[in-house]
C-alpha cells in the first residue's frame, strides 16, 4: 500500500545524521519541514479515510508558508507522506510551470532533497489542482488534490451542523432535487467543476474543482487518491478500485465537456481535455492541451514519429 511505503525512513532524526550535502536551510527543521506530531496525526486520519471512502475526517491544520486557500491541505499531505525515496511532481490546472505549482516544488525539494519530474509516469507522489493527469495512473503512486471546499451539500446547506447529520443519515435528497431544479430550468446541469460523486455506494463527496472530464478516472483507479482541505480541515480519500459515480438521473446522463471537432494547436492530440485560449487582440482563438507534460510528451512522440517516416522515405 503506498500510504506506508511513502513514509520518510528517517523521522525525526538530528540536522547531524542528516545525509551529506544537504542545504543548511534544511537542517532547521524537522524532514519535511513540519513536526513529527503532525506527521503522525495526518497519517492516523488518512488510514481512517481510506478505511471509510468518501468520508470527511477532521484535523489540525496547520500553518504553513503559504496563504490558506492556495493549496495548504494538499502541501500538508505532501509533507506527511513524502520520503527521501520519492520523485515529486505538482501541477496547477494541468501546468507543471505555473507559479503556484513551481513555488509548491521548490519549496518541497528544499525540505526533503526529492527530485522533481514533470512525467506522470515517473513520480511516486504527485500533488495537484483542479485537474488528474491525463496518463492514466499506477498502482505505486499517490495523487493528492488541493481542495478549496470538501463540502459537497454547501450548495444546499450553508450549516456544517446539518451537513454532518446529513452525511450520517444518508440523506441526499436535497442534492437531488437541486440538480432536478437545473434540468428543469435550463434542460442541462449546470455544475462544471465540483460535480457531485457517490463513493462506494453510501458517502456523497466533492471531488475538488475537477472538470467532468476527469471525473470518470475517479471510478476505479489505480492509484490511491488523496483529498485534504486546509482552511476546512477536512481530510477524505479514494482507495484504490473503488466505485465512484457521478450524481445522474436514468432520462439524464452525466455528460463530460464536448470538445467535438477540435484539437490540440501544439500536439494535434484530440482525445485529452483542452483549454480555449485567445491567441490575438483580434480574439482570435485556438485550443491547446490542458496537461502540459502530456501535451510535450505527444509532440516528442509526433516529431519522433515524422523522423522515422522520413528516414524510410
Amino acid at each position: 500500500m503506498p500510504l506506508t511505503t511513502a513514509m520518510p525512513t528517517q523521522p525525526n532524526l538530528p540536522s547531524t545524521h542528516w545525509r551529506a550535502g544537504m542545504p543548511s536551510a534544511r537542517k532547521r527543521y524537522s524532514y519535511a519541514f513540519l513536526d513529527e506530531g503532525a506527521k503522525r496525526e495526518i497519517r492516523r486520519k488518512l488510514l481512517k479515510a481510506v478505511a471509510i471512502p468518501g468520508c470527511q475526517v477532521s484535523f489540525g491544520s496547520r500553518e504553513m508558508p503559504i496563504a490558506r486557500g492556495w493549496g495548504t491541505g494538499g502541501l500538508q499531505l505532501t509533507l506527511s507522506l513524502i520520503g527521501p525515496d520519492d520523485v515529486l511532481k505538482v501541477i496547477d490546472q494541468g501546468s507543471d510551470d505555473s507559479v503556484n505549482a513551481v513555488n509548491i516544488k521548490k519549496f518541497v525539494r528544499n525540505v526533503t532533497g526529492v527530485p522533481l519530474t514533470t512525467d506522470t509516469r515517473v513520480a511516486t507522489l504527485i500533488q495537484t489542482r483542479h485537474r488528474i493527469p491525463e496518463e492514466p495512473l499506477h498502482a505505486n503512486q499517490l495523487l493528492v488534490f488541493q481542495v478549496p471546499i470538501p463540502e459537497p451539500l454547501r450548495l444546499v446547506e450553508p450549516s456544517e451542523r446539518k451537513t454532518r447529520r446529513m452525511h450520517a443519515e444518508a440523506d441526499y435528497s436535497r442534492m437531488w432535487l437541486y440538480l432536478y431544479e437545473d434540468i428543469v430550468r435550463f434542460n442541462e446541469i449546470t455544475v462544471g467543476a465540483r460535480y457531485p460523486v457517490m463513493v462506494n455506494g453510501r458517502h456523497l463527496m466533492d471531488p475538488s474543482p475537477i472538470p467532468r472530464w476527469d471525473v470518470a478516472r475517479l471510478n476505479q483507479s489505480e492509484a490511491l487518491l488523496l483529498f485534504c482541505a486546509g482552511r476546512e480541515k477536512r481530510i477524505y480519500a479514494i482507495p484504490a478500485h473503488t466505485d465512484v459515480e457521478p450524481l445522474s438521473f436514468e432520462d439524464f446522463a452525466f455528460r463530460v465537456e464536448n470538445f467535438h471537432g477540435h484539437c490540440c494547436s501544439r500536439c494535434g492530440c484530440a482525445g485529452s481535455f483542452l483549454d480555449e485560449v485567445i491567441v490575438d487582440e483580434s480574439g482570435r482563438r485556438t485550443f491547446i492541451c490542458s496537461d502540459t507534460a502530456y501535451c510535450e510528451k505527444m509532440r516528442r512522440r509526433g516529431a519522433a514519429a515524422d523522423a522515422a517516416q522520413e528516414e524510410n522515405r
